[in-house]
């Protein structure tokens, strides 16, 4: 009955040597590269993310890579021996700074994103931002704000939402067929249980040519980890550097009931969770359950990684006859509507009828384009100066109920928020929690709240 789900990595097209450096102007009043200029590209964390965004920009020939910048020198490194005429920066304030500078990639953690991001909207680059775009509420306002004021054009990295696999979901749920939807219900499971990345990691040995100062940044000083720095998928362990796994996750998953049925704000965040198995170096909880109340439904969202149960997406093959036993990544979403409900992941998708209410439904037309990519998405908006589907406008509905689930859960209690004055309602303390406060010497750019 159903098909094997498989968790997908995006990963990009191979890269091709770059071209030769044309200066690119900007043209007057738009704030984007003409078109028949290159797009002078700047590479901000040299990891293995912003790795695959980097091969999917530049293996276009109107793209070249002329900075990149990593506080560790081994990979800064690695992409300055393949792009000879490129220059590293041990800072990213210094990259922005560099002549002829368009745009730049930004997959450095999560706790870098806001600060980072801003700067360079004020420096006038334009942005393609991993996700998760933020951690705290004020940080997700700010950077849309700042996008706004400086009217640079950015792009969050959820890859998925370019796929036509999603974009065939959205005309379906828009279609009508599955009638009034008042329910969504999303997961993300799998299983470290009971290790996670290990223990006793904790040192102060650094590695030679890292900057750990300028590696935790804004964030709360402590001992380096080698198991922290080896990729994104590590940093969901730690609550500092990450906000766990929902803020890595959810955005690609969430994303499209957000998209598909327009959801604006919700106007409730309840979330509960903890630290209950893991016994490792990392301090992220290891289960939550979120609830986000809307004027007129709900969604939901599950997350553990001690047990990847992954409920009907976890059947073998379409007869439904057995169930895969092994453990690994899974993921879903459920669209519960009065006619019917359809299940969903990355790649394929079912529909339950409520008995014969779905009877003589057709499936609707094809109407949302495909998408180029989502880099290369990005990339024509800089030369057309339209902002691309993920622009920051849009995020803010994925991000802001994301942070917010972290809050509630961080106090204890249910949070109320104002979608109109995109304010928290009643809550003193969740208000001044919302609002990050930088190790010094770095503060927090209020003025775009």
């Amino acid at each position: 009955m159903y098909s094997r789900r498989q968790f997908i990595r995006t990963a990009a097209a191979a890269a091709i040597t770059a071209p030769l450096i044309v200066k690119s102007s900007t043209v007057a009043g738009l704030g984007h590269v003409a078109p028949s200029d290159k797009i002078s590209l700047g590479f901000i964390g040299c990891g293995s993310m912003g790795t695959a965004n980097l091969n999917a920009c530049v293996n276009r020939e109107d793209v070249v890579l002329t900075s990149a910048a990593d506080v560790w020198k081994q990979r800064l490194d690695v992409v300055l021996n393949r792009f000879k005429d490129c220059k590293g920066y041990t800072g990213y304030r210094e990259l922005l700074n560099h002549s002829g500078l368009d745009a730049v990639i930004i997959a450095t953690p999560a706790h870098w994103h806001a600060l980072q991001a801003i700067d360079a909207a004020k420096a006038g680059k334009h942005i393609y931002l991993q996700k998760p775009m933020s951690m705290y509420l004020g940080e997700s306002l700010a950077i849309r704000n700042a996008v706004r004021r400086h009217k640079v054009i950015c792009q969050v990295g959820t890859q998925i939402h370019a796929t036509d696999h999603y974009r065939r979901m959205v005309e379906l749920v828009r279609s009508g067929n599955l009638g009034h939807i008042s329910t969504v219900r999303t997961f993300f499971v799998m299983n470290d249980a009971p290790g996670g990345i290990g223990s006793g990691f904790n040192t102060d040995r650094v590695p030679e040519g890292l900057n750990w100062n300028d590696w935790v940044g804004p964030a709360r000083m402590q001992p380096f980890n080698p198991n922290l720095v080896k990729d994104a998928y590590y940093h969901g362990f730690w609550m500092d550097f990450s906000g766990g796994w929902t803020p890595g996750m959810a955005p690609h998953i969430t994303d499209l009931p957000v998209w598909a049925l327009n959801l604006g704000y919700p106007t409730e965040i309840s979330s509960t969770g903890g630290r209950f198995v893991l016994k490792d170096d990392g301090d992220a909880y290891d289960n939550q359950e979120i609830l986000w109340r809307y004027p007129n439904m709900t969604m939901t969202w599950m997350f553990s990684s001690v047990n990847s149960h992954g409920w009907a997406f976890q059947n073998v093959d379409r007869t439904g006859i057995g169930y895969e036993t092994g453990t690994r990544r899974r993921l879903g979403i459920y669209f519960h509507g009065t006619n019917g409900t359809l299940m969903t992941d990355y790649s394929s998708h079912i529909l339950v009828p409520e008995g014969n209410k779905m009877d003589g439904m057709e499936t609707p037309p094809q109407t949302i384009p495909s998408s180029p990519g989502q880099e290369h998405e990005w990339l024509d908006c800089i030369k057309t100066g339209k902002q691309p589907l993920c622009n920051p406008e849009y995020h803010v509905k994925v991000d802001v109920p994301v942070v917010l689930s972290l809050l509630s859960m961080q106090l204890g209690r249910s949070i109320k928020f104002d979608p109109v004055k995109e304010k928290i309602v009643d809550d003193k303390e969740a208000t001044r929690l919302s609002i990050p406060e930088y190790r010094a010497p770095y503060k927090f750019p209020k003025e775009y709240l």
